[in-house]
This record gives C-alpha cells, structure tokens and sequence, in this order.
C-alpha cells in the first residue's frame, strides 16, 4: 500500500462511468508525475440485509440459532462484496497501466464516502469523480446527488467528469476575479496539469469597475506561466455565455470556483455552480 502524499484519487463506483473517471486520472497522474490511486468506497446500505420478517415469539436456542445464522450470511455477503470489488477495482488498474501509469494502488474502503474522502485530503492534490454514478445510471438525472455534496466537503480541487474522457486541447478559466479563481489561475500558471495547452481566459456576469484590472491581471500570470492565452470579458448572464463560448470556441475542459455560497442561499437562489455542471458538458475543474 502506497502513503504518496499529492496523489491524484480517483474516487470509483460500480458504474459505467469508473472508466471514465479512471481515464481522467490516469491523465492528470501522467501529466504532473504524481501518484494515482483508485479508491472504491463501499457504503453499509451497498450490502444490502435479507428482507425476511424475523420478529415474533421465539425461544432462546431458537433465538441463538437465527443470530448465528444472521452473522453467517452477513460475512458471506461482505466477503463476496469484497471480491467483486477487488476484481473491478483489478480491472481498472490495468486499463490505467495500459495508458502510461507506472504503479496506480487501489483500495477499497468500507465507510461513509464524505468522512472517508475527507479523512483522505491531507495526502490528495486532486479529486477525480464522475458527475454521475451509481445512483444515477438507472434517471435521467444529469448531475450525481452526491456531486454537490463532495465538493462542498472538500478543499482540494476537483475534476468532475463526464462521459468519454479526452486529453483536453483547448481549457476555459471561467474567471471572476474572487479569491477563489484567482489562486486558480496562480495553480494553472505554475503547474504542469495544463502546460502546453492553450487558455481562453472568460470573464463575465454583472460589470464590475475593476473587471478589465482583473482581466489583465489574470492574462498576464498565466502568460509568464509560458502559456497561449486569449482573454475576453462578456458582462451579462454568467451561465448562458460561458455555456456559448464553450460551444463556439470548441472547450473541452472548463476551470471553475464551486459553490462560494452557503447550501441554505443555494436552496433558495438556486446554485450557479450546479446549473453551470448541467449546462457545461465537459470535465469541469472545480476550485475551492
């Protein structure tokens, strides 16, 4: 078992969409030569109990009997669970050997999946999740429940993915001059994650006096980084641009602050940082 610090984890479930987090970590692990793990959580409810009405009248040997046998079949099925999950996470190992990491770990964890993640984020430098999951792949819900959730818990940057990772060639930094997307762009600039790969730097939303200042500011860091950079500042609805200029620029990763606000604001105002996830269908970068 690896204890790597700034490792890149890439949070996996049973679902289809492990490949695709499993690709995209497997990217960021190549590109900053950090280590990769594969982390499957296995939640209590995951190992399902009998149904069977067991109550009533019984006797005492009767009694003893049904805890001996309840306590067998639960061993059984968490042994089974086990093995199901070392065989996937196996699988998964080896598609991201076969793509050019050198020793990814994989472990399996039995746990809340919040407590285990934030138990985790003293060693990670980047979460990878899939936007949906397990819980998701029999809807039509087009943002996990468990998305917002993990991203409020955590401080780390978070790489939200969607179907059918790609390398990026071309990144967006949806830039609004907070403290959050500024220390996102310092992290772009200094880092290897996206060296090479030109930056449309977008800002939008309600005008602010200091916005072209910002705008230069932000230009000018990830310019002596020694990237290619293209700036432009477009007021107006913050989420309807930045899902245009997706489009008509060809993005295929978007750089973003997440949910600044409180969950109590969100649930009356709605959440900028989830209709921005819904409306962007690309990997989105998360800064936090």
């Amino acid at each position: 078992m690896q204890e790597d610090e700034d490792k890149i984890l890439a949070c996996v479930d049973r679902s289809h969409f492990a490949d695709h987090v499993t690709d995209a970590a497997a990217w960021a692990a190549r590109r900053t030569g950090a280590p990769m793990e594969l982390m499957h959580i296995i939640t209590r409810h995951t190992e399902t109990a009998s149904g069977s009405d067991r109550s009533g009248a019984i006797g005492f040997n009767a009694q003893q009997h049904l805890l001996t046998k309840l306590s067998e079949q639960d061993e059984a099925r968490s042994k089974a669970t086990r093995e199901e999950g070392r065989v996937f996470l196996n699988r998964l190992r080896e598609r991201a050997i076969a793509v050019g990491v050198p020793a990814p770990d994989a472990r399996q964890r039995y746990g809340d999946l919040e407590e285990v993640l934030v138990e985790q984020q003293p060693s990670v430098r980047l979460f990878v999740l899939g936007r949906r999951g397990e819980s998701a792949e029999t809807t039509q819900r087009d943002l996990g429940r468990n998305v917002e959730r993990m991203v409020r818990a955590l401080k780390k940057p978070i790489l939200a993915v969607t179907q059918g990772f790609q390398e990026p060639s071309r990144v967006m930094i949806a830039y609004d001059g907070g403290s959050m997307t500024r220390r996102g762009v310092e992290m772009v600039a200094a880092g290897p994650l996206f060296r090479g790969v030109p930056i449309h730097l977008l800002m939008s939303g309600e005008p602010r006096k200091d916005g072209p200042r910002q705008l230069e500011w932000a230009k000018t860091t990830l310019e002596e980084g020694g990237f290619e950079v293209e700036a432009a500042l477009i007021p107006g609805d913050a989420e309807n641009i930045i899902a245009r200029s997706i489009q008509e620029q060809a993005i295929d990763m978007l750089i973003m602050g997440a949910y600044s606000h409180s969950p109590l604001r969100s649930l009356l105002f709605g959440s900028k940082t989830s209709d921005l996830l819904r409306s962007a269908r690309i990997p989105t970068l998360l800064l936090r």
